[in-house]
């Protein structure tokens, strides 16, 4: 199983934006879908049996989208890098995923790339569709951008990530020359990091930007008993991280995060809509999850 998945808060749209990707990715399918009961309608103001969650896989990339509200804005700080083993890969997916959306950097030749371009979808999602013929699929990637204060500490964040996770480092780093300004020599242009054996990239820019990391897109890690839960809470909370509720958290570089115990779905989807109701109204109640209590108010 995927360790860490990305997950999707979309404004009611979770629904057709998964059918819209699962149509443009080849290699795409649709998972489980949960619904609002009344305790987690009642929490996040959505209608009762309405879609509240739907697990998704794109080229082997499983991804969970949420139907949350408007409470939080998708930003290019996290997009989506997709490898595209050929030119006419590139073409195809970019006029598919730029189609009623809006373009970031047209799609053109790079001193990186034959070719390559970044889009924000129509729902705000944002991807970077790129040329990379040392590969035979296409493969997608979460990339993250240091921007504004933050700026300067995507090397510290990729060191501070693989310490905390296992099958974890950090591979080629491209640094920022002297004639890049305003970026900084020295800081991160484009870096590749592994954690649980997943690619990840990440970045600096100096560049005037006007947004930073949001809740719209965060990482579940998935957690196999309270031990790990205790582990990765206390782990990315750590020096200056905040807490939240449900299990959702940010670190220290303003990134969120979802701690959830395997478990957590099985209680939660259960067919006994009772059962389940008594352990979504325990979740509610918690910051970090745990099992214990969730599996008492499930079975009482």
């Amino acid at each position: 199983m995927q360790k860490i998945t990305p997950n999707l808060w979309f404004d009611g749209d979770a629904e057709d934006a998964v059918n819209r990707y699962t149509s443009i990715f080849d290699d795409s399918s649709i998972g489980p879908t949960s619904r609002y009961d009344e305790a987690s309608a009642e929490a996040l103001g959505r209608p009762v049996g309405g879609v509240l969650t739907i697990n998704f896989e794109l080229e082997s990339q499983s991804f969970v989208a949420l139907n949350g509200g408007p409470q939080f804005e998708f930003t290019p700080a996290i997009s989506f890098i997709v490898n595209c083993p050929t030119t006419a890969a590139v073409e195809e997916l970019w006029a598919q995923l730029s189609r009623g959306g809006e373009e970031l950097m047209p799609l053109d030749s790079y001193p990186f790339s034959v070719r390559y371009g970044w889009t924000e979808d129509e729902y705000g999602v944002s991807w970077q569709v790129i040329h990379d013929g040392s590969i035979s699929e296409r493969k997608i990637v979460p990339s993250l951008m240091f921007v504004g204060e933050r700026c300067g500490q995507a090397e510290e964040a990729m060191a501070y990530y693989t310490s905390v996770f296992d099958g974890a480092e950090v591979n080629d780093v491209a640094r920022y020359s002297p004639d890049q300004q305003p970026d900084k020599e020295g800081t991160v242009m484009f870096a590749d990091f592994t954690l649980c054996s997943q690619r990840f990239a990440a970045m600096d820019s100096a560049r005037e930007h006007g947004f930073d990391f949001t809740e719209a897109i965060s990482f579940i890690v998935d957690c196999a008993d309270q031990e790990e839960v205790d582990y990765f809470w206390e782990s990315l909370t750590a020096d200056g991280g905040e807490e939240g509720q449900c299990g959702w958290l940010k670190d220290r570089y303003g990134v969120s995060w979802q701690v959830v115990p395997t478990v957590l779905p099985e209680l939660l989807r259960d067919e006994d809509t009772e059962k389940a109701g008594r352990a979504t109204k325990a979740m509610l109640q918690m910051g970090k999850i745990d099992i214990q209590t969730l599996e008492e108010a499930h079975a009482r």
